[in-house]
């Protein structure tokens, strides 16, 4: 991949999991980033020259105990997930943007979900500006286990002044009020039995895609969603180590790409954290074909986590590429690479990038990457390095 161009984001390069762009009337693009820590809110970047980006406005958290790690843009609306550092905080939920002017956030509205075992929307996702669909705590919810403090919730953002919650669903047995047993704790890196990402798409709208963590991944039935039914459940961990982060549905080829997140700090001491092909077309029953290639003798003795975590999520909106072919991910230190899957049962990597640790950071953490509808890559570092605009040339 070629580098087109790179922006430190005024010092403030700490990007978290949002990725977003707008296109304006006039052929003004912006892109907007969510920050993995304080003390900045969102940054957005005038990307219309995308060899010569440049911040436009940088929003400022409440305080220093909160982050905006997911955000989505929809139209002119802006949805952005807030998370505090220990349940009880606040501000914690979504706030709701109006962004039609171009470079000004102005807050519509705020879901608040904090309460004293929540500690807020830790990721969203909203692609048709009906429904979005929260990682989050909630006011009337204790979880038995701390580490258990996020499920899923569906909330109706029609009318953006007034989004309502429409449904829930969380794995029996981590509330305080369930009859279940609790599930037995992972007996090595107990990450939680936590939702992370719910992904639903207009070509299926009534499924959700759940990367639950230490509970593996999930389909939901969510035709009525009021009440939301378990389609599948596939639980690998353990013996593996938890963290099941993404589930991206590939349609047309009856597949998953399920990723996973590393969490240690150097060595890869939680290998292997993959990402996955999985077989669903017998949805009932899903099969794991194979994992990404990976290089861990390349990178476990440098600084920083190595292995998976996001993907690029096909997000059927204007500005996003689509691709049932190639996995673009990101791997921390091992930057972000590319993945053919033509061929399910043996994926190849067909380019990569790995940018140079940011003067004065400890190493890299390339965290996100989003594909545009012109096959540009945006890439964004979770430490200090900011935003990286790439070109294909495979």
């Amino acid at each position: 991949m070629k580098l087109v161009s790179h922006h430190d984001l005024g010092g403030y390069g700490n990007v978290g999991e949002g990725i977003a762009i707008h296109q304006y009337p006039g052929g003004q693009r912006l892109l907007f980033l969510a920050h993995e820590s304080s003390p900045k809110d969102v940054t957005v970047v005038d990307v219309t020259d995308v060899a010569n980006p440049r911040v436009v406005n940088q929003t400022e958290l409440p305080h220093r105990e909160m982050r905006s790690n997911s955000l989505a843009a929809v139209g002119d609306i802006l949805y952005v997930a807030y998370q505090v550092a220990r349940p009880g905080m606040k501000p914690a939920g979504m706030g709701i943007y109006d962004i039609s002017k171009p470079g000004e956030l102005r807050q519509i509205s705020f879901f608040d979900t904090s309460g004293p075992g929540s500690r807020g929307v830790h990721c969203l996702w909203c692609v048709d500006g009906r429904y979005a669909y929260l990682s989050t705590g909630s006011s009337d919810l204790n979880p038995r286990n701390p580490k258990d403090d996020q499920f899923y919730m569906c909330v109706d953002v029609s009318d953006p002044a007034q989004p309502q919650e429409v449904g829930r669903w969380w794995l029996p047995g981590t509330m305080d009020s369930d009859e279940e047993d609790p599930p037995e704790r992972h007996p090595h890196f107990d990450t939680g039995f936590r939702l992370h990402n719910a992904n639903v798409y207009p070509q299926r709208p009534d499924r959700a895609y759940l990367g639950y963590i230490d509970a593996g991944f999930i389909t939901l039935d969510i035709s009525d969603m009021a009440k939301p039914k378990v389609v599948n459940h596939v639980d690998y961990h353990p013996p593996l180590i938890g963290f099941t982060h993404t589930v991206v549905p590939l349609f047309q080829r009856e597949l998953l790409v399920v990723s996973e997140e590393a969490i240690t700090q150097d060595g890869c001491a939680d290998w292997p954290k993959l990402v996955w092909i999985v077989d669903v077309s017998v949805e009932s029953n899903p099969v794991m074909l194979s994992t990404l290639p990976m290089h861990k003798e390349t990178y476990e003795n440098l600084p920083g986590r190595y292995g998976a975590h996001n993907i690029h999520e096909n997000q059927p909106v204007p500005t996003s590429h689509i691709d049932e072919n190639i996995v673009y991910g990101t791997y921390f230190n091992g930057g972000i690479r590319v993945h053919d899957i033509s061929d399910p049962f043996r994926p190849e990597e067909v380019a990569y990038f790995v940018p140079p640790v940011p003067e004065g950071a400890p190493a890299n953490g390339v965290n996100d990457v989003y594909v545009d509808e012109n096959q540009l890559i945006y890439t964004v570092d979770r430490i200090a390095g900011g935003l990286y605009i790439l070109e294909p040339d495979f």
